[in-house]
Order: structure tokens, then C-alpha cells, then sequence
């Protein structure tokens, strides 16, 4: 691929071969062709301040766009940690160029334009040779050849762009544009118009040179063939049909093959973490194994599971089956008492006891409902819910702000969401003649 210098690097390659061109033809004109690449209003400007007759060719670059077949090739890749950069798509260019010719003499404008159109219509297509060579030449020419532009700074470095190096050719093509938006390109320019061709290159492949790092020798090889099983895991049962489950609970996992399943793995790739519980008991069709209870270990939120069997030093994993989602949720305990503060139209409302703590970037919602059954008669029926005011690094104390309305010194039955994944509800199924929601309350002081 080119890199940033690849639209400098064309400019100086046309301006090149056709400086070239008009060296050979010279002595058809008064006096020696100049080939620039400045916008017409500063051609204007010099010709006007030097006095000299006309006799000069301009290329100006005067609109960059994306080239609509490579823009959807490929889209950027970021490490799991969301930290680095692995793969960036190429910045594919269109570069649209009009090219002048200012004559001072009967017919001369048009020889100028016709010699040079004659050129394009030749050469479609730069060949590496065709770029090796002008950069080559640009900047470190043969002896007794000096470079054309000694006091260019950016001459020494175009032959580092690398445009003979990428995928696609540079190929030339007409353009069209239509009298109305030659007229206004050119009062946008603030130039008098001359006789001038529009024309197209395509494609120019930009793509930044990213750091990379050689991995250690291999000093030896160790392959051998284990005969397995095809295994795979059908379903994630957490405890008493929950959507999730709860640190230290015991979570089933039913499949296929599974005799001799060592470990779990739980893996959130957003905050890197990975747990690899063992596995407590197992048969050909199900196994079971119980979510780590120290909370400090991960968040709550939703992990990628797969069961997997090691070695028998328990250090290699010799297979791992497919993954399967499961859900962690977070626990409100059976009863808390949390500071409610009123500030105008709202209330701040504060939790301190949860777990696992909230990590810093995860999605906290609290809600609040009242419950007829536990609440004192005449309570009204409300459910409100809030998000958790910004906060910092892991924390088991949060704020939420709610509107006004929700009643101090009653139970109100908590649900915490992290990340999408809501804490669990207690329910009295014997109470009559409805089921009552039993727990957790938070009562507001």
C-alpha cells in the first residue's frame, strides 16, 4: 500500500513525464515549456507579475474523492481489549484534475493541450517502471542529471510513498463536466479560463504502517494426535429456571460427549476477563460447576462459556467445545436501607450495598416499585426506574437520580441491571391468592 505522500507522489509523476514530453517538442514553440501545479488563480498572478509571453501547462488538483469499489472492501479491526488497532482498511482516492495550457500566440494554447492529451490517451495505465522512474528521477537522478525541483524539501521523500509498490495500477482516465460546472469551478477559482481538460487517476490505496512485533523462535516442535470425541454444549441451565445466574451458584450445562470435561471457561473479552472454574460433576450428556463467589474476581454482566478438557498436568487444553452465552447477574441483598436526598424536581437516591462491584464503562440501571402486598394500605402503585450517575473505576456505591414520587420509609422491591443483565427477584409462590414478590426491598430514608 502508499502511504500518506501517494497524492503528492502522482502530481509529481505527471508533472514529470509531461515536462518530459515538452522537452522533446520544444523547438515547435518560441520558447521553453513550463509545467506547474498550482491553482490557476496563482498562474494567473506570476504570468501577470512576470510580463513573459504565455507558455506554460498547469495540472491542478482540484477535488479528492472515495473510490465507491474499494470503500467497502474491508472495515477496521480492534483488539479484544478494544485497545489496539489490528487491521485498517485501505483510504482508497479518486484524484480529479484539470489540466490548462495558456498560449500567448495564435494556435499555440491548443498544441500545448493537444500534446499533452495525446500523452494521457497513450499512457492509461502508469506501470511500476513508469512511477519507479519518475520518482527516480525526481529525486535522485543519474550524473550529470540534477534533480528538476533542488528546492522542493518534499522531492527527497516522494520516492518513499511506495505507489509503485500497491495493489492497484494508477490509471487515467477522461472526465466529464458539464459547462455549468466548469463555470462554476472556475468563479471559484477567481481565475480567467483557458482551454482545459479534465481528467481522473484512480486508484491510490493509502494505508499507515503499523508497529509490529516478531514473536519468539520456535525452538521445537511437540505434535502428537489425540483421538476425541466430538463434543458440544447444548444448553446453560442456571439454578431454579433463573435467566441467570449468580455468583456461587451451581450452573448446569447439558451436550453431548462431555465425559472427561476438566474445566469451564467464562470469558468477557470487553473488560479481559476469563474465569476457569472446575468442573464439579459430569456425565456423557451434562455436567455442572459452580460460579466463583469471590465477586471481586469479575463483573456482573453477559460471558461467552465453553467447556473445555485438559491435559493430564491440567495445563494444556487438549479440546474445547463450541460457546454458548451465559448470564451473570448482579445481587441485591434480602434488605437495605439506601439515602434519599431531595434537590428541586428530583431525588438522588444512593445504593451502597451490591455485588459484584460496577466496573468502570458498565451500563447500571436501578429500579424501584412499590408492593401492595408489603406496603402500608393506600400506598400508591409506583415503578420508576434511573440510570447510575457517572462514576469511576470499580465502585459498590452508586447514585441515581429519579423524579419525585417514590415513597420514604416503605419496602420498595429493588432490581439492579448491569450491563443488560437484571439481579434476581424472590417470589412467595404459596402466598394466595396471588403470588407476592418477597425480596430484595430497599426502603427509602
Amino acid at each position: 500500500m502508499s502511504n500518506a505522500l501517494a497524492i503528492s507522489a502522482v502530481t509529481a509523476i505527471l508533472q514529470y513525464y509531461l515536462n518530459s514530453l515538452y522537452g522533446t517538442v520544444a523547438g515547435q514553440f518560441q520558447s521553453a515549456v513550463t509545467v506547474s501545479c498550482l491553482a490557476p488563480d496563482q498562474v494567473q498572478q506570476e504570468l501577470t507579475a512576470a510580463g513573459d509571453a504565455e507558455n506554460q501547462v498547469n495540472l491542478f488538483l482540484h477535488q479528492v474523492t472515495h473510490n465507491a469499489a474499494w470503500r467497502n472492501v474491508d472495515l477496521a479491526s480492534m483488539s479484544a481489549d478494544g485497545t489496539r488497532r489490528l487491521q485498517s482498511p485501505p483510504l482508497a482516492l479518486n484524484l480529479h484534475y484539470l489540466l490548462t495550457a495558456y498560449g500567448s500566440d495564435f494556435w499555440q494554447a491548443e498544441a500545448l493541450l493537444g500534446y499533452a492529451l495525446m500523452m494521457l490517451h497513450e499512457a492509461p495505465v502508469l506501470t511500476r517502471n513508469d512511477i519507479s522512474n519518475a520518482l527516480t528521477m525526481l529525486t535522485d537522478p543519474p550524473l550529470p542529471l540534477l534533480p528538476p525541483y533542488p528546492n522542493n524539501k518534499l522531492t527527497p521523500v516522494l520516492n518513499t510513498a511506495g505507489l509503485a509498490d500497491q495493489i492497484e495500477m494508477i490509471k487515467i482516465t477522461p472526465e466529464t463536466l458539464g459547462r455549468e460546472e466548469m463555470a462554476w469551478l472556475w468563479t471559484a477559482l477567481k481565475a480567467d479560463y483557458r482551454p482545459t481538460f479534465p481528467f481522473q487517476v484512480s486508484v491510490v490505496l493509502m494505508q499507515p504502517v503499523l508497529p509490529t512485533s516478531f514473536a519468539l523462535p520456535v525452538l521445537s516442535r511437540v505434535l502428537s494426535a489425540q483421538p476425541v470425541q466430538p463434543s458440544q454444549i447444548l444448553q446453560v441451565l442456571p439454578p431454579a429456571n433463573q435467566s441467570a445466574a449468580q455468583p456461587g451458584d451451581t450452573v448446569t450445562v447439558t451436550g453431548e460427549f462431555l465425559t472427561g470435561a476438566t474445566q469451564v471457561s467464562l470469558t468477557n473479552a470487553r473488560y479481559n476477563v476469563q474465569l476457569t472454574p472446575p468442573v464439579a460433576t459430569v456425565t456423557a450428556t451434562s455436567l455442572t460447576f459452580v460460579l466463583p463467589p469471590d465477586t471481586t474476581q469479575y463483573p456482573a454482566g453477559v460471558y461467552v462459556l465453553a467447556v473445555q478438557f485438559l491435559d493430564s498436568t491440567g495445563t494444556i487444553v487438549l479440546q474445547s467445545t463450541n460457546t454458548l452465552p451465559i448470564a451473570v447477574s448482579p445481587i441485591l441483598p434480602a434488605t437495605q436501607t439506601a439515602t434519599a436526598t431531595t434537590s428541586g424536581d428530583s431525588m438522588t437516591i444512593t445504593l451502597t450495598s451490591f455485588s459484584p462491584q460496577a466496573w468502570e464503562g458498565q451500563d447500571v440501571a436501578l429500579s424501584l416499585s412499590t408492593i401492595p402486598a408489603l406496603d402500608p394500605p393506600g400506598t400508591p402503585l409506583l415503578s420508576m426506574s434511573a440510570s447510575a450517575q457517572p462514576y469511576t473505576g470499580s465502585t459498590a456505591t452508586l447514585t441515581f437520580q429519579f423524579d419525585l414520587g417514590l415513597p420514604t420509609g416503605v419496602s420498595l422491591l429493588g432490581r439492579l441491571e448491569v450491563d443488560g443483565v437484571p439481579s434476581q427477584v424472590q417470589v412467595n409462590w404459596s402466598s394466595l391468592p396471588f403470588p407476592t414478590f418477597t425480596g430484595p426491598l430497599v426502603t427509602l430514608s
